[in-house]
């Protein structure tokens, strides 16, 4: 369903038309990245400092929801470090051959993003450690006994890697990481900023009330933000003249199921169920994905975290339970 995409933190598969928006909206610079302080002020300094000593940034690893600006900070690195990125991700790496062809391809200095590098293949991940500590790769010709082993020099390069479960990765790969960030939810006052710094760009008039608005129901997310900006439009455009006010904003929000807290028609559903057919007890991650006719991973990868986050629902060893906040909001009477 279109709304149900449109809080979806992922970037929509096959959507071409969105992933030229994203890119068009990105911020090329840190000084025009909004948000994520703590770790945009720690990034200007590595930066700075590797540039001072002439030397390649250490590897970087980002973890934390997805739609927060992970592959954005990439390229705003690569962009600071005046040097080319390499963009590609874990499942798309299949075999040792293909990191050894996008390794020996890069200059030096260059940056390789890896996104959702969880899921790198083992027999991949195992060749990746002599890259990253000695920029060296170990390469076997042959099979049996007359296989040897060749090493190659390969270029002074930083490794980005991006992941929504650091806790997925194996140990000796994060352990070769020497800067690792978690990018958390946004703030409304953050989004905001960003929502106007992506109409300008758009060139769509839109007024302070209505830019919080679109920021409150954007989960912490920026690229729902966006999003969420785009459908506002339309409603603007063919109800109105074409300017955003708050009276267009609510009305479009509200007719595509968005409450004014960022719940979509799937959230109240799992939360409903939860209170009425089950009681507020706990409640198994299974039973509530066949109740809702979704896969568990998209239960527990798109759903849950927010819930979890805003102190809706809990995780506990016998299930799931909805909290005081989740019924005072659907308007239940909360019952220990």
């Amino acid at each position: 369903m279109e709304d149900e995409r449109l809080i979806s933190p992922e970037l929509i598969a096959g959507n071409e038309q969105e992933e030229r928006l994203e890119s068009s909206l990105r911020p090329k610079v840190l000084e025009e990245y909004i948000g994520q302080n703590k770790v945009k002020e720690n990034m200007k300094i590595y930066i700075e400092a590797a540039k001072k000593r002439g030397e390649p940034l250490d590897h970087c690893l980002f973890y934390g929801p997805p739609g927060l600006g992970k592959t954005t900070l990439s390229t705003i690195i690569s962009n600071e470090m005046n040097s080319n990125i390499k963009i590609t991700s874990g499942p798309a790496i299949t075999k040792a051959g293909d990191l050894a062809a996008l390794l020996t391809n890069l200059s030096e200095f260059d940056v390789l993003f890896i996104d959702e590098i969880h899921r790198l293949n083992k027999s991949v991940e195992e060749i990746l450690y002599p890259a990253l500590e000695d920029f060296a790769l170990d390469i076997v010709i042959g099979k049996g006994p007359s296989a040897r082993s060749i090493r190659l020099d390969l270029p002074k390069f930083t490794l980005i890697g991006a992941t929504t479960k650091a806790g997925s990765l194996a140990t000796p790969l994060r352990d070769r990481f020497g800067i690792v960030h978690r990018l958390e939810l946004y703030e409304p006052e953050d989004l905001m900023k960003i929502v106007k710094r992506s109409s300008g760009i758009l060139e769509i008039e839109i007024d302070d009330e209505s830019a919080l608005e679109i920021a409150r129901r954007s989960r912490g997310t920026p690229r729902i933000a966006n999003r969420l900006l785009k459908r506002v439009r339309d409603y603007a455009a063919v109800l109105g003249d074409g300017n955003i006010n708050l009276k267009i904003t609510k009305h479009a929000l509200n007719k595509l199921e968005i409450d004014e807290i960022g719940l979509d028609e799937t959230d109240r559903k799992m939360l409903d169920i939860m209170i009425t057919q089950y009681g507020g007890r706990p409640v198994g991650i299974e039973t509530i994905a066949t109740s809702l006719g979704e896969e568990i991973d998209t239960i527990e990868d798109i759903y849950e975290p927010y819930l979890i986050q805003i102190g809706f629902i809990a995780r506990t060893p016998r299930g799931r339970i909805p909290l005081k906040p989740a019924y005072a909001h659907l308007g239940y009477d909360f019952q220990v």
